[in-house]
């Protein structure tokens, strides 16, 4: 293996995992040394971040697999008063009973080898830690005696607005460190997500500061199963979702089960154009458009009486290749599917600077998978030929900034080396 592939762990990767590892250590040290303070407050949280984890969605492509659990966290981070009486555990106990809770209720998961992975972890340390930092230390010294009713309600909320601002920069660079991908898309894809659970999480986790302030800890169940409901109603919708795009893969393999292009030929466009497409700063709308068009992108050639061979329409005639779209968009109009992804199929053999970000990128694509097929990792010279050839058609058939990032995402994933252009 080239030392240009080989994989050593982002500086900023190792720099979060550490530094919420040290947090873990320094919290339970501190708790354990100190003990637990308000014994029946602290075991209640930890419960509610435990059952929280125990309900997570594992193998959910979600921004909170375990909003339960986040927000009890969130809520023991700002928790001032328990039934009307000051409440005195600090930062330290915060982030030990978030961590415990938070294990406990992983180890079903892990057991299964489905538990939550070291980013996410990490995540919810740094942020809890970030908003008990915040709030214990100076409602302990009492900074904010003066502050009641909705004005004490709109520091909570602002505190934990701050916070979710914090996470999703945090979640940004933690992709961006394990992927490669921009750091602003990234951000701008977290910052989006959070109006819809993210907004949950921390309504839920103000509201029940809140209501632990004044009745006690029978606030804890009783503000739970909302979040418990929309969790449930998220997982149904995300079934859906999951569902629909089998849907879309099953029409794809069309073209491979007739023998018109090769096995694997969809799946490898679509992987390859979500990757490049993340690499030009597609948002997540964008981006599901694109890979449901790279899925379905051969499917007007059910129309052929011949096959082509390997199903390599690059290099036909432009004219053919125009037919063969146009017949691919009126196929997927007619399967349901979004006419977003319609058009993107039915452009993607017109002149680059008439296209589409969308259809610029799976043409591309499409055809370096179809002069590299079967490189493989013993052929890295047929990829470099291929990538090379879609730069010598960058005068007027393949995007050159489509082209250029491809190359980057191939050589990031150690798929290629390309030669700088």
């Amino acid at each position: 293996m080239s030392p240009r592939c080989v994989r050593r762990p982002p500086v900023l990767l190792v720099l979060v995992h550490g530094g919420a590892a040290l947090l873990a250590v320094a919290s339970l040290a501190v708790t354990v040394d100190a003990g637990l303070t308000e014994r029946p407050v602290a075991v209640a949280f930890g419960v509610l971040v435990a059952v929280g984890e125990l309900a997570r969605w594992t193998g959910a492509r979600v921004r909170e697999a375990a909003p339960l659990g986040g927000a009890g966290a969130l809520a023991y981070a700002l928790l001032g008063e328990h039934a009307g009486r000051h409440t005195e555990h600090g930062a330290a106990q915060v982030v030990g009973v978030v961590l415990a809770g938070a294990l406990l209720g992983s180890v079903p998961h892990i057991a299964r080898g489905r538990g939550p992975s070291a980013d996410q972890l990490a995540r919810r340390l740094l942020t809890v830690g970030f908003a008990a930092v915040c709030f214990q230390p100076l409602y302990n010294q009492g900074a904010f005696d003066g502050w009641s009713g909705s004005a004490y309600a709109l520091l909570l909320v602002a505190l934990l607005a701050l916070t979710a601002l914090c996470d999703a920069v945090l979640a940004a660079a933690l992709a961006h460190s394990r992927t490669g991908w921009p750091f602003a898309p990234l951000l701008r894809e977290e910052l989006r997500a959070m109006p819809g659970i993210g907004s949950a999480v921390v309504a839920t986790g103000v509201v029940m500061a809140l209501a632990v302030a004044v009745v006690g800890l029978w606030a804890l169940p009783v503000f739970s199963l909302p979040l418990l409901l929309t969790q449930l109603s998220l997982r149904r919708y995300a079934a859906v979702r999951t569902t629909y795009r089998q849907t879309i893969a099953s029409l794809a393999r069309a073209t491979e089960i007739a023998g018109y292009t090769p096995a694997g030929h969809a799946r490898r466009v679509a992987a390859l154009s979500l990757a490049v497409g993340r690499d030009l700063g597609l948002s997540g709308p964008e981006l599901t458009v694109l890979e449901h068009a790279a899925l379905m992108h051969d499917i007007g050639q059910l129309s052929l009486v011949d096959p082509v061979p390997d199903g390599a329409t690059a290099g036909l005639p432009a004219a053919e290749q125009r037919r063969i779209a146009l017949l691919g968009g009126a196929v997927v109009r007619q399967t349901g599917v979004d006419a977003a992804v319609a058009v993107v199929v039915e452009r993607q053999a017109d002149p680059y600077r008439e296209q589409p970000p969308a259809a610029r990128i799976v043409r591309a694509v499409n055809a370096y998978e179809e002069k590299a097929h079967g490189a493989g990792p013993g052929g890295p010279l047929k990829a470099l030929e291929a990538l090379e050839e879609l730069r010598l058609g960058t005068a007027g058939d393949y995007a050159p900034e489509v082209v250029e990032a491809l190359a980057r995402v191939l050589a990031r994933d150690c798929l290629t080396l390309p030669l700088a252009g």
